[in-house]
């Protein structure tokens, strides 16, 4: 029964009352019959709500826990040089923003790590924060770094923003990297000690 059928009822309908109008009069319910079919019809639904919101946070849940697995696949790519791991994780369209602002697409960054352009002794990540939205996820994070970077000694904070995006077979890649000193890092040759 809708709402308006149970707030409404028909009490002269012309082939009931016999009157030469067509035109049905109505009468109110009164509104505590109103206020329970309400009640009634919204406690019906909040099973059902509950139950999808339950989902769509199990959802959620899951997709943050592949984030950050693969978050520490990419770590542990990027500390033991696993070029082939590395491949893996980052779509073909990837472009990554060095700290230098240098702008890199999977061949040249794969490029940086085979010749030994570019290599991360140490790496701790702190402060990470995922933002789950559709198909994307922008990680951020606050990363202590040691290495080296083309003849450069790394050494210092970092803030790196790193995005993956969901493509066909429910794969996650990295489409998009950058990378931001976070304080005064040092940047010294790397023949200096």
């Amino acid at each position: 029964m809708s709402i308006h059928a149970a707030v409404t009822k028909n009490f002269d309908v012309a082939s009931i009352s016999g009157l030469t109008s067509g035109t049905p009069m109505l009468r109110r319910l009164p509104m505590r019959v109103l206020v329970a079919v309400m009640a009634v019809s919204l406690l019906a639904a909040l099973p059902h709500a509950s139950a999808q919101d339950r989902a769509h946070r199990e959802h959620k849940r899951a997709e943050r826990a592949q984030i950050v697995e693969l978050e520490h696949q990419w770590k542990k790519a990027a500390l033991a040089d696993d070029i082939p791991a590395m491949d893996k994780l980052l779509s073909d369209d990837y472009l990554g923003i060095t700290d230098t602002g240098e702008v890199l697409t999977k061949t040249q960054q794969l490029a940086r790590m085979r010749d030994g352009k570019f290599t991360i002794t140490k790496l701790d990540i702190s402060d990470t924060r995922i933002k789950l939205v559709g198909n994307i996820a922008i990680v951020t994070c606050l990363a202590q770094v040691e290495g080296t970077s083309a003849d450069e000694i790394l050494h210092g904070a970092y803030r790196y923003t790193r995005v993956y995006q969901r493509l066909s077979g429910n794969v996650w890649k990295v489409t998009n990297f950058e990378v931001t000193p976070a304080n005064r890092s040092h940047h010294a040759p790397a023949n200096q000690s």
